[in-house]
């Protein structure tokens, strides 16, 4: 069995792994088969074999995949995502060579802090990410859909009547709702309804991004906004990227837990290859295991603060960098 086929099956069994062990390991196989990162390391002057801790891993600034074909190995992809995005704009891409791993690790990261979707109906909304398409958001969400086996639709662009006559339906059937939505047509859809429709009980989850259709806000403002047009004590976050294909999830007051396939350290805000372990706040770097065909060692334009138990927040994004759709705003 060779490392990347051990990993894969790794990652997807039920049983508990040493993260830090099955870190190295890619580390070293993706800085031999991943042509781009094998370069940065080298021109980094790094020598694998004496890379002994995750702090000493370097991470691959995220600009790479807009600029770059960030591929381990030779295959042709089964789905290519892409960021969001103007048409001016570069997009970034992940090159992903089976969804199976990304279905199968989403959904087990998800059901960790949620429960079995079969327990659900999903309602989304996504305009934005539908229209453009290639969204990796809308993959995942549409295999949520799928596994709940619903007889509801799931996504609803911007057919609030239609979203509102699944949830009474979902809950006629004694059925959890988790109503999912990039935070501008979650406010379009809260400022019509405040607190006209019953939503208690209601999983309500924002993916982040104004998408230039509406002010950007601080966070605090942003959920109580909805929590008062919604009616609900919480509003629960998601943490994910183009770049990435781990979540991590907040329940509230956005603090995030990352999946069990993901790590976060913090690098210095002026040396981004001091991750000492003794920052409070800095730039977010992600070890994503997941990204077994891509790298999974990357350097977010994320600013953040990190927990002793693992929890992080998102504290903003560092200048003149791209808003990112899948990212909670400035807080």
């Amino acid at each position: 069995m060779d490392l990347k086929t051990h990993h894969l099956s790794v990652l997807t069994q039920q049983e508990s792994f040493d993260f830090t062990s099955t870190a190295l390991a890619l580390f070293r196989f993706q800085a031999q088969h991943n042509t781009v990162y094998k370069e940065y390391v080298q021109n980094l002057r790094i020598k694998t074999e004496e890379v002994k801790s995750l702090q000493q891993i370097p991470f691959l600034p995220i600009e790479f995949f807009k600029e770059q074909e960030v591929k381990t190995g030779d295959f042709e992809p089964e789905a290519t995502f892409y960021s969001s995005g103007t048409t001016k704009q570069a997009r970034s891409r992940h090159f992903v060579s089976s969804l199976r791993l990304y279905h199968q690790v989403s959904e087990r990261i998800f059901e960790h802090f949620y429960g079995p979707l079969q327990e659900y109906v999903v309602l989304a909304l996504l305009p934005s990410y539908l229209e453009q398409g290639g969204s990796s958001l809308v993959a995942m969400v549409d295999h949520f859909i799928k596994k709940t086996a619903q007889p509801e639709e799931g996504f609803f662009l911007r057919n609030h009547t239609g979203l509102l006559q699944a949830l009474r339906q979902a809950r006629g059937r004694g059925k959890k709702v988790l109503l999912m939505g990039v935070s501008y047509a979650l406010l379009d859809l809260a400022e019509e309804l405040q607190g006209k429709e019953d939503f208690t009980g209601v999983t309500v989850m924002e993916t982040g991004g104004m998408k230039g259709r509406r002010r950007e806000m601080i966070r605090e403002e942003l959920h109580a906004q909805l929590k008062r047009g919604f009616g609900v004590p919480a509003i629960h976050s998601e943490y994910g990227m183009t770049e990435l294909l781990s979540q991590g999830y907040s329940q509230g007051e956005g603090v995030f837990w990352p999946g069990y396939t993901m790590r976060i350290l913090l690098r210095d805000l002026n040396d981004p290859f001091d991750m000492s372990g003794k920052i409070n706040s800095g730039g977010i770097n992600v070890i994503d295991l997941a990204n077994v065909d891509s790298c999974a060692f990357i350097e977010t334009k994320d600013i953040g603060r990190l927990h002793p138990e693992g929890s992080f927040e998102v504290l903003g994004r560092f200048d003149n960098s791209d808003i990112r759709g899948c990212n909670l705003l400035v807080s």
